[in-house]
């Protein structure tokens, strides 16, 4: 038994460990852990030149591209190895490259790359997209950081939800009142809070999903518009990290993000147009102007919040695709 086992097993942790991994595998993707800047090198260069990347990068192996990017070889620290020892480490690379080359999709399921791993044995895999090109590499220490990156995620918020409200706002729609199915979820996007910079990302990608979809770009605008409050929110104030869900109905679009961290001391107050507690080097940043509550309620048609200071916020907004239509069942219920 490894430390770590033996660690967690006298914590009493092993069980959540484990049970904390497998949610993990099961959504994890081979896109959200692989190394997304991958070192390439085309056929004509030199054995002599991977050899130099090889060292100099610490890496075991480098993707071959053609000028497109696209993947036609694969160049291994064994193949310098032999090259070295019989002399012909100057000659270009797709005299000698692997041509037969196993490779991951991003999307992929990390359980699939730990097989891929297990049945071939090699140190990394090139990552390509439908047209071949390669867009990232991945290896077994890339699972290993992603696990663990994920697993403490997972594991703070599993421990902030045993206190994080009440339970029955957690697990129920604020607006309907009905069961809310998270991992059914139509869109999920989690948060990073660690970099003002980054605040936005999950409302842009909601955008293009919802665009992708079909939806009519007007409510596209409007929920991009209202997400994007939200999750600058969570980046400025929360001190947490947070998640964007989205589901989509017939005549709806509900978007629900939540996080675990400061709460909101005074609703009323936050809510009013102008107010702001965000400090002084984010509002250099262009954030902080006081609009983001009075936002998501003018773009949505229907808003509601639950805060706790100490334990986190969640709001959840639903954006009807014809607002007439959704103005009168609301009123002739």
């Amino acid at each position: 038994m490894t430390l770590l086992a033996e660690t967690l097993v006298v914590n009493g942790l092993a069980e959540d460990f484990i049970a904390g991994l497998k949610q993990i595998i099961e959504h994890l993707k081979v896109k959200d852990i692989m190394n997304q800047d991958p070192q390439t090198l085309t056929p004509e260069k030199s054995l002599w030149h991977a050899k130099e990347l090889m060292r100099l990068k610490k890496i075991s192996g480098v993707p071959v591209v053609d000028d497109k990017g696209k993947l036609v070889g694969i160049v291994s620290i064994e193949d310098i190895i032999i090259a070295l020892e019989k002399g012909y480490i100057r000659d270009p690379i797709e005299k000698h490259m692997s041509r037969n080359v196993i490779y991951l999709k991003p999307d992929e399921s990390v359980q699939t790359a730990i097989e891929y791993f297990e049945r071939y044995g090699y140190g990394r895999f090139p990552v390509v997209d439908e047209i071949k090109r390669v867009v990232g590499v991945i290896t077994k220490e890339d699972i290993l950081r992603g696990l663990l990156k994920w697993f403490s995620v997972v594991y703070t918020h599993d421990e902030r939800r045993n206190n994080v409200l009440e339970s029955e706002y957690y697990y129920r729609s604020l607006i309907t009142g009905e069961p809310l199915d998270k991992k059914g979820a139509d869109f999920a996007f989690e948060i990073d809070y660690s970099d003002v910079n980054l605040a936005g990302v999950g409302a842009a990608k909601l955008k293009k999903f919802l665009t992708d979809k079909g939806l009519p770009p007007d409510v596209v605008r409007r929920v991009s518009i209202a997400t994007y409050e939200a999750e600058t929110n969570v980046v400025i104030h929360s001190g947490s990290h947070g998640i964007i869900y989205c589901f989509l109905s017939d005549s709806s679009v509900k978007v629900r993000v939540e996080d675990y961290g400061k709460g909101i001391e005074d609703v009323e107050l936050a809510m009013q147009e102008g107010y702001s507690a965000a400090p002084d080097y984010v509002r250099e940043l262009g954030f902080g102007a006081g609009m983001g509550l009075a936002n998501m309620k003018r773009f949505s048609d229907k808003m509601m919040i639950v805060s706790e200071v100490g334990k986190g916020v969640i709001v959840e907004m639903l954006f009807y695709l014809d607002r007439e239509e959704g103005s009168k069942a609301t009123q002739n219920p």
